[in-house]
């Protein structure tokens, strides 16, 4: 029980040690304000989520198994059961309401599209979202008129006007120098050249495509995380009840 949540533990310190030297990095621990000024989603906020809970559960185990504290057992048992119920539920109300979940996930990816440029995190992951889905935008590359700075509106003088990102663009593998430019203009041309520059296809539909030929895999890691969680309440629960018997016997 106690190796089982070590690792868990440890894992649960590095993700929180991530998340906070990335805060770091972008000034977000001198001010704490701006935290609250990004519109679109901060990956941080997911890595210190999950760290937080990594670490809260890991904590309850080891010191739990460590003391044999029957409520610190009960209470890791309960969370790990209670996470797999969410899991389960969200994996059943995905496949219930695809076409809701579709929407969301469509107005979800345009809302960060438009902020791309309030956060270098949320830069970074869209841009590879992109590349390795070869995909761009959530439905077209006119997604990215919602961008102030990829805009066409003849208002701003951004470089990038009428551009895309450059995680957007068809590149040369042999190419050692990444173009970050070569986005520049593209939505200016037209569309029948685009297909030449950059990809074509929105990143929900990409997803779409990419989800029934990989569902096995999909499958695989949901019951490997299923199976590791149903190992945790296992050893909690059997602990738990040796813990009992000897307290009986005394």
């Amino acid at each position: 029980m106690f190796s089982y949540n070590i690792i868990f533990w440890l894992a649960g310190v590095a993700f929180i040690a991530v998340g906070f030297w990335a805060w770091s990095e972008k000034g977000v621990l001198v001010d704490l304000t701006q935290v609250t000024q990004l519109h679109g989603f901060d990956p941080v906020w997911l890595v210190l989520v999950v760290g937080g809970v990594t670490f809260i559960l890991g904590f309850a185990g080891c010191v739990g198994a460590l003391r044999e504290n029957i409520c610190l057992l009960k209470f890791f048992s309960g969370m790990i059961g209670f996470i797999f119920f969410l899991e389960l539920t969200a994996a059943v109300l995905t496949v219930v309401f695809q076409s809701q979940v579709r929407d969301w996930i469509n107005e979800f990816f345009l809302a960060n599209v438009k902020a791309y440029r309030d956060d270098i995190d949320l830069q970074n992951l869209i841009d590879s979202l992109q590349k390795m889905n070869h995909c761009c935008g959530a439905q077209e590359p006119n997604d990215w008129e919602r961008n102030v700075y990829f805009s066409c509106n003849g208002t701003h003088r951004s470089r990038e006007k009428c551009g895309v990102p450059f995680s957007c663009c068809i590149t040369d593998p042999a190419d050692s120098v990444v173009n970050t430019q070569c986005g520049y203009d593209v939505r200016d041309r037209p569309e029948s050249e685009w297909s030449d520059h950059i990809f074509t296809k929105g990143c929900i539909t990409a997803l779409e495509d990419w989800l029934p030929g990989n569902l096995y895999k999909v499958a695989i890691v949901f019951i490997v995380i299923s199976l590791l969680q149903m190992v945790g309440i296992y050893l909690a629960r059997t602990l738990i009840s040796d813990i009992e018997k000897v307290k009986l016997t005394n």
